[in-house]
């Protein structure tokens, strides 16, 4: 998410493939040409937020943007506490961290979709056989949240975009992004975490292709890896991304061997704006994603995408974007709505301002942090663990802080359009 982004104008871009076009999905969201359009046709322009931190946490989230990546961050606090007590906290965090309550309000706030940040290891439980994916065994944990997002979604008539944020080995050099582990094979260094994230996605489809909640599929979040070049760590300057090609178009495939209903939505490499090699896509029920922060407001900040929406014929979304302040936001989200693009905020809620909702710190927890930075005396299993379990109770909704003023600004356009429509 949030790391630095290069727009990447005169991208050369070459084909991806020549899959047969999906069909037409009626009473789905859909990719119509370049808008994306309601089940019913009608242009919709996605207002939503990103569910960081649930289900994958990076560690600038969680006070420790030393340890990064969330294997490290699960490995320092079992030292402390004790494996068995770091899973019952895990447990605790994922129960409360997002609840009805939490898209309750957003509904009520005026948003209509929310992206779903996936760590692949909730959604599958041991892929260590010999032949993926009919020897991989899932784990109902994730499926059984997704189930639930998508009932409180469904009453409040909102979308769901799922986003594989974390991908089997991790996706980038960015190890916080896709709790990457250096020691093991990437993503990009396996076949078998491939032939993983492929399996999933099928999965995916096979559960979820007839659920019209789910707005789209997002592939693989923010990919930063230099394919030709290995000093290039973020894939900047990538000019051909054979790989990313590759794994996209396998994974197309795929899904739509099972699912022809969902759109599907792709991200460039360069934490999703480095296209060069990728496009065109042949499969017209797909839609590009770029991510924007802490770059210009200006017209000339987006019009790199908006010529490739223009050349290819398809619709943009702006997947992640936030972390900034609200004078920045205004201007970002009237930019983006004045050129009919949706867009999904990062994140709902994290510790540290800047967002809807904010997790505040107990007394233990901060003694924990501070020992983990390194700033600090070890404190007790006892103590570490009772700041823990008071931090997950504390994720919940009506013990947040609530920003008000981040959804006003946000918001704001919105309800202009809306008011002179």
């Amino acid at each position: 998410m949030r790391h630095f982004l290069l727009l990447l104008a005169g991208l050369s871009v070459a084909c991806l493939g020549s899959f047969a076009p999906s069909a037409h999905a009626d009473g789905f969201v859909r990719a119509d040409h370049q808008r994306i359009v309601d089940e019913k046709g009608n242009a919709l322009i996605l207002r939503g937020l990103g569910l960081g931190g649930w289900m994958v946490e990076e560690g600038y989230m969680m006070g420790l943007a030393n340890l990064k990546a969330q294997h490290i961050f699960r490995h320092r606090i079992s030292e402390v506490v004790g494996k068995q007590k770091t899973e019952q906290f895990y447990r605790s965090w994922r129960d409360n961290a997002v609840t009805r309550a939490d898209i309750d309000a957003m509904a009520k706030w005026g948003f209509n979709s929310v992206r779903l940040p996936m760590h692949w290891q909730l959604f599958i439980k041991d892929g260590s056989g010999k032949d993926a994916p009919r020897d991989i065994v899932w784990n109902e944990e994730g499926f059984r949240r997704v189930d639930a997002l998508i009932g409180w979604l469904k009453a409040n008539h909102m979308y769901l975009i799922l986003d594989l944020h974390a991908a089997p080995g991790g996706q980038g050099h960015d190890i916080a992004i896709s709790d990457r582990n250096p020691s093991r094979p990437s993503l990009w260094n396996s076949d078998r975490n491939q032939a993983m994230m492929i399996a999933l996605w099928s999965e995916i489809a096979r559960r979820y292709k007839s659920e019209a909640t789910i707005a789209g599929y997002d592939l693989l979040n923010e990919p930063n890896w230099g394919f030709q070049d290995e000093k290039d760590k973020g894939g900047c300057r990538e000019t051909e991304n054979r790989p990313l090609r590759d794994i996209y178009q396998r994974t197309i495939r795929a899904i739509r061997a099972i699912d022809t209903n969902h759109m599907l939505i792709i991200e460039g490499n360069c934490w999703g704006n480095n296209y060069a090699g990728i496009l065109p896509i042949a499969d017209r029920n797909t839609a590009l994603s770029f991510h924007k922060y802490w770059t210009p407001t200006t017209q000339e900040s987006i019009e790199p995408f908006l010529k490739l929406r223009e050349q290819y014929d398809m619709p943009l979304w702006n997947g992640e974007s936030g972390e900034n302040n609200n004078d920045w936001y205004a201007r970002a989200v009237a930019l983006q709505e004045k050129n009919g693009i949706g867009w999904s905020w990062w994140p709902l809620k994290k510790m540290g301002a800047g967002n809807p909702l904010e997790i505040k710190a107990n007394d233990n927890y901060n003694r924990l942090t501070a020992y983990l930075r390194g700033e600090g005396k070890k404190p007790t299993a006892k103590d570490a663990f009772a700041g823990l379990m008071q931090l997950a109770t504390d994720s919940r909704y009506d013990r947040n802080v609530h920003h008000q003023g981040v959804v006003d600004t946000l918001m704001g356009p919105s309800r202009k359009s809306d008011a002179t429509d």
